[in-house]
């Protein structure tokens, strides 16, 4: 069993740079895993190298070239799509899954989206259903996951989120279980992740830093990024302790908002992971 770290490229948008230049200092920072951030279509900004966003429109071996001239891997693509938008995330993900299958990501990042207004609630299960039957069958075709996370209204509860990460009956519908989105939305964060257990597939190592924790807990139900994993209210050390419980085998995606805070997340999460590794040698 392995569990790795990596980081998700937003830590790099706080210097508008391309996906390029954050692969490149992800590397630097001494990371070996990503999770970069798909679009489908061009716009002005990561067209123009300020955004770390790569367009699906160009040639995903063009994204594969980047990642392996700086010796990195994709642990998922941040593909997220309002599932109760069928029109809209079915295209989408479909895309996903087919770029993913080419660079060598075996998972995709997924919430449910917002619930759009004409989609009354009781509903609301239904539509994704239909959604994720339909991606389901792509998925299992290209081998890739698709991993739920905790994010919006309903999948900021544990039950909301086991919910709909089994509305469908496929091998490829997993968890991609994000501490810090759970702790803001008022979970356990803990119990959330025994909870999922053999349904992670990929985690966002996320933390909170105690001033956010008392301006947002319970009055949000998720965040972009967090501050530096150590300089915040998770525990990593119990973290690290039920992902071994539960026998996880993959990557935890530090989602942070600055290059120093991805060093420093870096650098706690392998000490704590050395610990570990040493407490059960």
């Amino acid at each position: 069993m392995s569990i790795e770290i990596g980081v998700n490229l937003e830590f790099i948008r706080c210097e508008d740079k391309s996906f390029a230049e954050g692969v490149a200092r992800a590397a630097q920072i001494g990371y070996h895993y990503c999770e970069p951030l798909v679009h489908s279509g061009y716009e002005l900004l990561s067209g123009g190298g300020y955004y770390h966003s790569f367009s699906m429109q160009n040639d995903p071996y063009e994204m594969k070239d980047i990642l392996a001239q700086y010796g990195l891997k994709p642990s998922a693509l941040s593909s997220h799509a309002p599932l109760m938008r069928p029109e809209v995330a079915i295209p989408y993900m479909e895309q996903s899954i087919r770029f993913a299958a080419v660079v060598g990501a075996p998972v995709l990042t997924s919430d449910e989206g917002m619930r759009p207004p004409w989609v009354p609630v009781e509903e609301a299960f239904d539509v994704m259903k239909y959604t994720l039957t339909r991606l389901c069958m792509i998925a299992e075709r290209y081998g890739i996951y698709i991993g739920i996370e905790p994010h919006q209204a309903i999948t900021k509860s544990t039950e909301g989120l086991m919910r709909v990460a089994t509305l469908v009956n496929s091998p490829m519908l997993r968890v991609n279980y994000d501490t810090g989105n759970a702790y803001l939305g008022g979970e356990d964060p803990y119990a959330g992740l025994r909870a999922v257990g053999k349904r992670l597939i990929h985690m966002h190592a996320k933390d909170i830093s105690v001033q956010q924790s008392e301006k947002e807990r319970g009055a949000v139900t998720g965040t972009p990024v967090g501050c530096a994993c150590g300089d915040g209210v998770i525990d990593w050390a119990k973290v690290i302790g039920i992902l071994r419980e539960n026998g996880f085998s993959g990557v935890l995606s530090v989602e942070c908002g600055t290059p120093a805070q991805a060093a420093r997340s870096l650098a706690h999460l392998r000490e704590v992971l050395a610990k570990s590794a040493a407490a059960v040698a």
